[in-house]
């Protein structure tokens, strides 16, 4: 797996740039992402039919994911009811670590590879839902686990990834991976990775 997502910066000496250049620069690499997003549409297209079919049958969406990306899906959930009036438990977000890592990291949650599965199952998960894993480098076992779990019961599953042939597509039947390149701080996935998640997930 190439892990593009955590490749050196293009930018260097970031502490001798003017406040001016380095907004600049960050814009400079924020307009590449919807780009990105772009070439993956034909990837996020069926996967949209997928959800609704499934909805259309009574199931439910469900985002899971860790850090940034868990708090993403949560955000997106969150927003469904107000924004469209759909009922609030269409679309559900779950995080690594509970509600207490909506607002801070809870360390080691990510590398549980049983957690998702358990969480998934307070919610009487069935192979009407459809489950997204979120995740930037593709590799959190909480997400990749969660998802080899839900194929192995027969629920379908997606995932938005920024790292090409990540592990955690190879459990996605409907893998969307956004190709954002380096971020501006080397490593920062919440940067352009983040930014990429949320548009995808603006369209779902």
């Amino acid at each position: 797996m190439e892990r593009i997502t955590e490749s050196p910066s293009k930018y260097r000496h970031l502490e001798k740039m003017s406040v001016a250049t380095l907004l600049q620069n960050i814009n400079s690499e924020d307009k590449t992402v919807p780009l990105a997003v772009e070439k993956a549409i034909p990837k996020i297209a069926p996967l949209v039919a997928a959800i609704v079919e499934k909805m259309q049958e009574g199931g439910r969406l469900f985002y899971i994911g860790a850090g940034t990306s868990g708090r993403l899906g949560i955000l997106d959930a969150s927003e469904c009811p107000p924004t469209f009036g759909v009922p609030g438990d269409w679309v559900i977000g779950l995080i690594a670590g509970g509600d207490d890592a909506i607002r801070q990291a809870v360390e080691f949650a990510e590398d549980s590879e049983t957690q998702a599965w358990e969480d998934l199952q307070q919610y009487y998960i069935d192979s009407q839902d459809v489950v997204i894993g979120i995740a930037a480098s593709g590799t959190t076992p909480y997400v990749v686990h969660g998802l080899k779990t839900c194929q192995q019961n027969g629920i379908i599953t997606g995932c938005i990834v920024c790292n090409p042939g990540a592990p955690v597509s190879e459990y996605a039947d409907y893998p969307v991976e956004v190709i954002v390149g380096p971020e501006f701080v080397t490593g920062s996935t919440r940067m352009k990775a983040g930014t990429a998640q949320k548009l995808v997930l603006n369209m779902i």
